[in-house]
């Protein structure tokens, strides 16, 4: 139960925008050939992900590319990553009939200053021009409308924790486990190879066999997430990023941590919608 009829209120405006994200990746939005766009691209461990808004930030198009050209914030395909982001970003042009030209990006928490400039020019090499640089825990509270609490984003490979007081971040830090290890752990339970079980995993139908195995591992999210907000006085816990996905993790999160835990609608496109919202500074 959300404490306030206002942080509801904040919740279902930000569900809605994720939604209409959602809606438009399959289903882009007509636009005026002159009229100004907002280009985000998360170059994310398990997700390529590429968003579009009008300068009002509104959803206008989108993609998502599964790829792991990136390994704990670090790029470990180079030209993979360079060669999907240009194709997706040609996709989007055809789709769109129009250059983009400008994207921002983003980074994870606890990421040298070397492999940022790494990031960054993945995305220049697929010919655009970076106009931002942000990290991705302040562009999933800008999405959320966050000003307070501990944004945790669960990707791929890592479990990354940013503390925000006053709409600032604060603390962060960044520790290894991620879907990944859930995925390592379907395949050892079930006895089968590594692309099936990241298969199965996020397959809803498996949900009654996966949930029970994979449980210790979010209890270990949970755990590196509890040690690193002692002292900070967090009263909310928001849950984003791909492996967030999975259903009933924020109960799991809330269970261990004894903080109030939200999931928003759709984690995984939190943080990419945010990135494009900061594309023009």
């Amino acid at each position: 139960m959300l404490e306030n009829t206002s942080t509801e209120d904040i919740l279902n405006k930000a569900n809605m925008f994720i939604k209409q994200m959602e809606d438009t990746i399959l289903n882009p939005n007509q636009i005026g050939e002159n009229e100004e766009l907002k280009v985000g691209v998360d170059l994310g461990t398990s997700n390529i992900v590429i968003t579009v808004l009008d300068k009002n930030n509104v959803p206008v198009a989108g993609e998502v590319y599964p790829a792991s050209v990136v390994k704990d914030g670090i790029v470990v395909e180079y030209l993979k990553a360079v060669t999907i982001v240009r194709e997706l970003k040609g996709k989007l042009e055809k789709t769109l009939n129009r250059t983009l030209e400008n994207a921002a990006t983003a980074i994870p928490p606890g990421i040298s200053k070397g492999n940022v400039k790494v990031i960054q020019n993945v995305v220049e090499a697929a010919d655009f021009s970076v106009t931002n640089v942000i990290d991705e825990p302040t562009a999933a509270s800008e999405v959320l409308q966050i000003q307070d609490g501990a944004v945790v984003d669960v990707g791929g490979g890592t479990t990354g924790i940013s503390i925000l007081k006053n709409g600032k971040v604060v603390y962060s830090a960044d520790e290894p486990t991620g879907g990944h290890h859930l995925s390592l752990v379907v395949s050892g339970s079930l006895g089968i190879e590594y692309e099936e079980a990241e298969k199965f995993k996020v397959d809803p139908d498996n949900y009654n066999t996966v949930f029970p195995l994979v449980r210790p591992v979010i209890e270990k999210m949970a755990d590196i997430v509890l040690r690193h907000v002692q002292g900070y006085d967090v009263e909310t816990i928001y849950l984003v990023g791909g492996t967030c996905c999975l259903k009933d993790i924020e109960q799991v999160f809330q269970k261990y941590t004894g903080i109030k835990t939200i999931k928003p609608y759709n984690p995984l496109l939190v943080t990419p919608i945010g990135i494009a919202m900061n594309s023009v500074r």
